[in-house]
Formats: structure tokens, C-alpha cells, sequence
């Protein structure tokens, strides 16, 4: 039995509204951290979410765990593993084992150690292979400090092990996994996926794998303690996101793939078809299609099993949360594959048993008492959407794709109110990089299209930005003595961007959400569909820190973004239920 809806914030419920702040945790800036966002930097987010914006959740990219190596194994849409997150975030000086442990405290204070982390700290971009050297580093000495502990039985050790036996065998086995590949690769460099490993080892299950785990178990554990960290300081932002009463609080993100190499696949190969890649058809910002590299999933394999495994990605991914986004949600009802050997342009698409996976979605939404946004984008069939609405799940709309007919972009009061609104994603241009065509150029630079369709885009472009403009003169969100041309603005000036900011405030959609670059006008977006090493996917910082929007250069972006959500009734002290769609 299933309930027939998913979870409704009460707020929303009543016809309320709300407003967040969607960033990408690995890029933010702040004094303290060691080259890449960490969990701590998430609690200086949500007092800067709470205080400066009045704003109600924190959207977050995915937070599962990656190889952390560029340029394959950045992606946080290409995990490792879905079920388990990225230890880059953890604030190592915030673990109680490192502040016990004398010789990690003395190995912070050197010289070494305190230049790396000012050059990972002001570099342009996430140095992933160094950060995660550098915590590594610092993390096994905690663990090595908590081991003392744990032989001692203290109540924080009965805690790890109480963490270790409700997670089971998912843990178990993805922490296998992580001690094979550190311990194989240490031995030749040249070993980088467990398809190459010794015949042995692929398996997980095998008398060799045993053999290792019980070796190797101190690695094992590490692994499993670090996981256990995460979620104390994941609860930790949860709950602070609660004390400084954001209604919803976190929001997370699903993500649709696992990376063909990474554990989920060594560990449950079974449950994932092979000869076929999964991906999207050609469109206007992917011409040549997109292959996503990773197999589809085996549904009769998951129904065999009482779709265990998509139960615990789902329950897995919300337990720190108040809303969970589901990437590319029209997986639950079909997917377009890829045969090996083909093109992305060659691809057909292959039904799902929708019903099946939805009602598990709404099950475990009720569970949790999270709300669900479906990431709903591109080639999207009519039943989608009724089937989401009829279960409660939010549809999530952009800007640039929300168009009548006749290829005018629509009001803003014509946007479904049973939706989750935005500006842009991490794969499409930021707001001031669509004004200004920077999309169009990297996927020049990148060799991703040729003269011909580079010389049509731009074409296209200054069409669409003739349209935008004329949306926003239409509903006096412009000056009106401003040029009514979109050739008269050569970039995205303060006034558009406002009135983009005001337009999409004042939709009548239960959920806003603005993108931290959209936000502070950022050009680059943070991934080039198609590109790896073409582009620094995936590794972008923030244009200004934390401290610069809640105190200093960038706090006139906070005030404009404050205003609206204010004057839109989406702030989070707002009377419940007395939101409305000003004029």
C-alpha cells in the first residue's frame, strides 16, 4: 500500500509560497574553508538564506560521492555512488576526532599545510585531486585517533556501530569498494576502474573480495567512518536550517546516473542493463543529443526486488532534508538509450513501469515529510505531468523554455502553481552568459559545433532576447524610458536583471528558486553539456564569498533578491497563506 499523494509542506498546502537559494556547495567561497565548500560553509549559507534574503530552503547540488579526479569523475550528476556523499564536504577542523588528535592539530599549524590551503582557498577553481589529498591526509589521523576510542566501546563508538548495522550491506559493500580502489591503485597508477581489476576483485561477492575486506578492515572502516561523519554534520545543518526557521530547509538532489565505473555498479551490477548508455535526444543547446555514459536500469531486476534499491536512493537522499529534486524525473516513465558502438543522435526511447516508481517516490516523500520536485525538462510527454500533478509532485519550470505558441515567452501569471520555478540549471546559460552569448562561445571554443550552427545560434539568441525583453516591458517590470531594443543592452544591466528576477518572484509557482549565479551575474555556467576536458566543468567558484554577500561587495544582490521575495509574499515570516501575485 502507498499513499496517493507525496508530502505537502503545510504552507504550500494552504496556498502559500516560498523562496530559496539554489548553489553549488563545492564552489563556495569563504575564509576558512580548504579549497572546496564544506558543511560548515553550508551553516554560514543558511544564516545568510535566513537573515540577509528571508528566504525559505537551500537548494544543493548532489552531494554523492565521486572519484574526485578531473576531468571524468567531478560530475556530482556521475556518482560513485548515489546511496553514500562526497566526504570534500566535511569540515575537518569540525570533527571531534581531529580536535583530540595532536599530531593532525600540530600538522595544521605547519608551514606546508597552511600555504596549501591558501592557494587551494584562492584559487579560481576546486583543485579536487588536491583537496582530496589534503583531507584525506588530515582524515585518517582523526580516524586513527576515534580507533583508540571505538576499542574502547565509548557511547560515540556504539553510535558508529549502530550507524554501521542500519545501513547494511550498502555500506558495507560501497565501503569495500572505496578500500579496493585506494589500495589497487596505490599499487599500479595505471589502474583507474575496477573493470581492470584483477578478474577477482570485479566481484564483489567473491572469496577473494571476503578476503580483503576482512585484511583490509581498518581501511573498510574508514571508509565507513567517514560516511558517519557526513551525516553528523549533515544533521547538524539540518537542524541549524531548522533553529533559523527555513520552513523547508535543504533541498537535495537525486541524481539520475552513477558512473559506469564507480561502486553502484560494481556492487549491483544485476540491477543495471548492459550494452546501452542512456542520454538525450538533439535540442537547441544539445544539437548533437547528449550521452550520459551510464547504463540504464535493469526494472525487472528492481521489481524482482521489491525495488529495494530505488526505495533507498529515494530514502537515502532525503533523511537531511525538507525537499528532494529528482533529475531528469521522466526516467520513472522512460528513458532514451543509446546502443554501444551509436551515436547519441541514434538512440530510441524505452517505457518504464511509471507506477510502479512513482508511488514508491510518494511513499517515501510521506516517510520523510519531504516535498518533491520533478525535474521534468526537455522532450516531455502530456501523461508526465498529469501523473506527477495527481501524486503531488512539483513540476519544475525555467525561464527560458516557459513559451506559448507562437514562441513568446509566457507571463508570469501563467506559470502553473503547482510547480518550483527558476531561472536556469547547471547545464544551461547563466542569465548574463545567455545575454551575452557566453554558451554560444564555449561551445565554439570547445569544438562542440561548427561555423554554420554558431552563426544560427547567435541568430537565434538575439531573437529570444528581443522576446525576453518584450515580456518584460509588457507587465512594467522595465523602466519604461529604457530602449525597448534588446541590441541596446550589450550586457545584462541592473534593470534586466530585476525585472527577470521580479518576473519569476512574482509567478504564482508554490516554490522559487535562484541560482547563486544568477544571482550575482555570473557569465560561465557550471557545466558545458558534451564537454570534459573542452571546458572546467564542475569546478567553478562563486564570484564572491559567503561574507561578500552577507556583509560585504555583494550585498546589493542580497537586497534586490530580499525585496522581491518580500514584496512577492514568499518571505519566510510571511502570514501562512496570505501570499499573492502582485501586478
Amino acid at each position: 500500500m502507498t499513499p496517493e499523494r507525496a508530502w505537502t509542506d503545510p504552507h504550500l498546502g494552504r496556498g502559500g509560497r516560498a523562496a530559496g537559494i539554489a548553489v553549488s556547495l563545492y564552489g563556495v567561497r569563504t575564509a576558512r574553508n580548504w579549497g572546496c565548500g564544506d558543511f560548515t560553509d553550508l551553516i554560514d549559507v543558511i544564516d545568510w538564506t535566513a537573515g540577509g534574503l528571508g528566504a525559505s530552503f537551500v537548494a544543493l547540488n548532489p552531494l554523492h560521492a565521486i572519484h574526485n579526479r578531473r576531468p571524468f569523475n567531478t560530475s556530482p550528476y556521475l556518482p560513485n555512488s548515489i546511496f553514500y556523499q562526497n566526504y570534500l564536504y566535511l569540515d575537518v577542523e569540525a570533527i571531534e576526532d581531529y580536535t583530540h588528535c595532536r599530531r593532525a592539530v600540530r600538522l595544521r599549524r605547519s608551514p606546508e599545510v597552511a600555504a596549501e590551503i591558501e592557494a587551494l582557498r584562492t584559487s579560481d577553481f576546486v583543485e579536487y585531486e588536491r583537496v582530496s589529498a589534503l583531507k584525506l591526509r588530515f582524515l585518517k589521523l582523526a580516524f586513527v585517533q576515534f580507533l583508540r576510542e571505538w576499542r574502547q566501546g565509548s557511547a560515540r563508538a556504539r553510535e558508529f556501530e549502530a550507524f554501521r548495522r542500519r545501513e547494511g550491506d550498502l555500506l558495507e559493500k560501497y565501503a569495500i569498494y572505496c578500500a579496493l580502489d585506494e589500495d589497487l591503485h596505490r599499487k599500479d597508477p595505471g589502474l583507474w576502474v575496477w573493470t581492470d581489476w584483477p578478474e577477482a576483485y570485479r566481484d564483489p561477492d567473491s572469496p577473494q573480495t571476503r578476503a580483503f575486506a576482512k585484511k583490509r578492515w581498518r581501511r573498510v572502516l574508514f571508509h565507513a567512518y567517514l560516511q558517519w561523519q557526513i551525516g553528523v554534520q549533515l544533521t547538524r545543518a539540518k537542524q541549524h536550517a531548522g533553529n533559523r526557521r527555513l520552513s523547508i530547509g535543504l533541498y537535495h538532489d537525486l541524481a539520475l546516473a552513477t558512473d559506469r565505473f564507480g561502486s553502484d555498479l560494481w556492487a549491483h551490477r544485476p540491477f543495471y542493463v548492459a550494452g546501452c548508455r542512456v542520454g538525450s535526444p538533439p535540442d537547441e543547446f544539445s544539437p548533437k543529443g547528449q550521452d550520459w555514459a551510464f547504463p540504464p536500469p535493469n526494472s525487472n531486476r528492481h521489481r524482482e526486488d521489491g525495488y529495494r534499491l530505488f526505495a533507498e536512493s529515494i530514502r537515502k537522499n532525503c533523511r537531511h532534508g525538507g525537499a528532494l529534486r529528482i533529475d531528469h524525473v521522466m526516467r520513472l516513465f522512460r528513458l532514451y538509450w543509446i546502443p554501444d558502438g551509436s551515436e547519441a543522435t541514434e538512440g530510441a526511447y524505452v517505457r518504464e513501469r511509471n507506477l510502479d516508481f512513482v508511488r514508491i517516490l510518494a511513499l517515501e516523500s510521506v516517510r520523510s515529510q519531504v516535498v518533491v520536485v520533478g525535474e521534468d525538462l526537455g522532450t516531455v510527454e502530456p501523461i508526465v505531468r498529469e501523473t506527477l500533478a495527481k501524486f503531488g509532485i512539483l513540476s519544475y519550470r525555467l525561464f527560458y523554455f516557459e513559451k506559448n505558441e507562437l514562441g513568446e515567452f509566457r507571463r508570469n501569471d501563467e506559470y502553473p502553481a503547482h510547480a518550483l520555478v527558476s531561472s536556469t540549471t547547471h547545464d544551461l546559460p547563466t542569465l548574463a552568459g545567455y545575454w551575452v552569448g557566453a554558451d554560444i562561445e564555449a561551445r565554439m571554443a570547445a569544438g562542440l559545433i561548427g561555423e554554420e550552427s554558431y552563426r544560427a545560434q547567435h541568430e537565434g539568441r538575439a531573437v529570444e532576447k528581443q522576446r525576453m525583453l518584450d515580456a518584460l516591458f509588457s507587465l512594467d517590470l522595465m523602466p519604461p524610458a529604457l530602449p525597448r531594443h534588446a541590441a541596446a543592452y550589450p550586457e545584462l544591466t541592473g534593470e534586466l536583471h530585476n525585472a527577470i528576477v521580479g518576473f519569476l518572484a512574482a509567478t504564482p509557482s508554490q516554490l522559487l528558486a535562484i541560482n547563486q549565479e544568477d544571482l550575482t551575474k555570473e557569465i560561465h555556467q557550471q557545466n558545458l553539456p558534451g564537454s570534459t576536458w573542452q571546458y572546467p566543468n564542475w569546478g567553478r567558484k562563486m564570484r564572491y564569498s559567503i561574507e561578500d554577500l552577507r556583509y560585504g561587495a555583494a550585498t546589493g544582490f542580497t537586497a534586490m533578491f530580499a525585496d522581491w521575495i518580500e514584496r512577492s509574499g514568499r518571505k519566510k515570516h510571511s502570514a501562512l497563506g496570505l501570499s499573492h501575485c502582485p501586478k
